[in-house]
């Protein structure tokens, strides 16, 4: 489907065309269509398919074409999981909004609070924000969701993982009318306490899956090599740097510690890395995201604290330096590459350390993910063999001391039986008395 053909305000097409947007994505065509005609949407999708234009269309489009509901609350609230999320789904909100007179507001944690209250007092149409900070606004009063007339949930998955739903539900409440309008969006819908999540978010939505997330990624080809150990790691991850092309890479690690090391040791090797840890000011965080997006890093070294949900499309190799802890994050982690049609590389390394990871990755995906030897540098660790089960005490004792009755069986020889079907007649022969025995007794009496 062409953008053109969208039933959308030609402002927005025009928008889109001068960014050179023509054709819609799968998960854009199948959600933009129900969410504009103000349909309830809950959907899925894979990493990278142009998720957040999927809900940002329709809601400019409601914004432009319908009279708002109060004037002074946010008409639409988007919740992201994470800052940098966040930051990226308003960046691409403001560049839609642009002479739209449709202000916009990023409220996150890390942030001062206060410049965040004179903002929000602005009446902004948009807010975008994490769920605990746009939560203690709330409850601070700073403004209100009476008038809300579209309710957001990007990556609901994620927020739930982190620990949101209480301020999830918080949020629901505050905006609970008829009125409001929800669209949630998660990478998986197979989630216990999402299905009740959506029950209280949702009225009636419209289900949309496009392709498994545990599906094999048609624009990101994928290798995994074995690894003996940290110097070994560092060799391939040096070799598989050389031996790729691209433009922008990205090396996650399992540690703070290891972003610092190995940004430095790329260093040397001149290839303008940069490290990212979770536990930097959020103002220094924000800096290295934006001087990566801009290109002026090549190499950004990182926690799965940007695995999620960042639209990098420079990135064209990903390297998992460690296998990340959790199976469901490999899929983030390499969907930061192969985005928007464009192709990608993955390259992982599986240590003695990293094995159990790496089967738990491989039973969560549904497509074969084989480790094996770099042509190059070969490790000599092959991964580790399953261990037998062990028998359980009571069964080895039996079968224990069943062993040992069956070898003393086995070296007694075997009693002969008495056959009372044959024998001699006797009948014939004479009855001897038994002789009696003389009494050797003497009485001194």
């Amino acid at each position: 489907m062409q953008v053109s053909d969208l039933p959308v305000h030609h402002k927005i097409i025009k928008k889109l065309e001068t960014k050179g947007f023509e054709t819609l994505t799968e998960i854009q065509q199948k959600a933009m269509l129900p969410a504009i005609g103000g349909k309830d949407i809950i959907a899925s999708s894979q990493t990278g398919s142009g998720k957040t234009l999927a809900f940002l269309i329709p809601a400019l489009n409601r914004l432009l074409n319908e009279k708002a509901l109060s004037r002074k609350d946010p008409r639409v609230v988007i919740l992201a999981p994470t800052r940098e999320l966040a930051k990226q789904v308003f960046t691409e909100a403001k560049n839609l909004t642009t002479g739209l007179n449709l202000p916009c507001a990023l409220v996150v944690g890390g942030e001062n609070y206060n410049n965040q209250v004179k903002v929000l007092r602005k009446n902004p149409a948009i807010v975008v924000g994490t769920a605990g900070r746009i939560a203690d606004h709330l409850l601070d009063k700073t403004f209100f969701l009476n008038g809300l007339e579209l309710l957001i949930f990007d990556e609901a998955d994620r927020m739930l993982d982190l620990g949101f739903i209480a301020q999830l539900n918080m949020i629901n409440q505050f905006a609970d009318h008829r009125k409001r309008q929800t669209m949630l969006f998660s990478a998986t819908l197979d989630n216990i306490e999402l299905t009740h999540l959506s029950k209280s978010l949702l009225k009636a939505p419209v289900r949309i899956t496009v392709g498994q997330s545990t599906a094999a990624h048609q624009d990101i080809s994928e290798k995994v090599y074995f690894a003996d150990n940290i110097d070994h790691k560092d060799a391939l991850l040096k070799q598989c740097i050389s031996e790729h092309d691209y433009n922008q890479a990205i090396v996650f690690t399992a540690t703070r510690e290891d972003t610092n090391r190995i940004s430095t040791l790329l260093n040397e090797q001149h290839l303008q890395a940069i490290a990212l840890r979770g536990d930097l000011p959020q103002h220094q965080r924000a800096q290295i995201m934006s001087e990566f997006s801009r290109g002026q890093h090549s190499i950004l070294v990182t926690t799965d604290v940007a695995s999620r949900g960042l639209d990098l499309l420079k990135v064209g190799l990903v390297i998992n330096y460690d296998m990340p802890k959790q199976s469901d994050e490999y899929i983030h982690r390499i969907g930061r590459t192969g985005r928007a049609g464009q192709k990608g590389q993955a390259v992982s390394m599986v240590g003695p350390r990293d094995w159990q990871s790496y089967e738990a990755v491989k039973a969560h995906l549904d497509y074969p993910l084989e480790c094996g030897p770099h042509p190059e540098l070969p490790a000599r660790f092959y991964g580790i063999k399953p261990k037998k089960p062990a028998a359980k005490p009571g069964e080895q004792k039996r079968s224990n001391t069943s062993s040992k009755d069956n070898a003393s069986k086995a070296a007694r020889p075997a009693k002969k039986r008495v056959d009372t079907t044959t024998g001699t007649d006797v009948g014939h022969q004479p009855i001897m008395r038994k002789k009696r025995t003389p009494n050797t007794d003497t009485d001194d009496g």
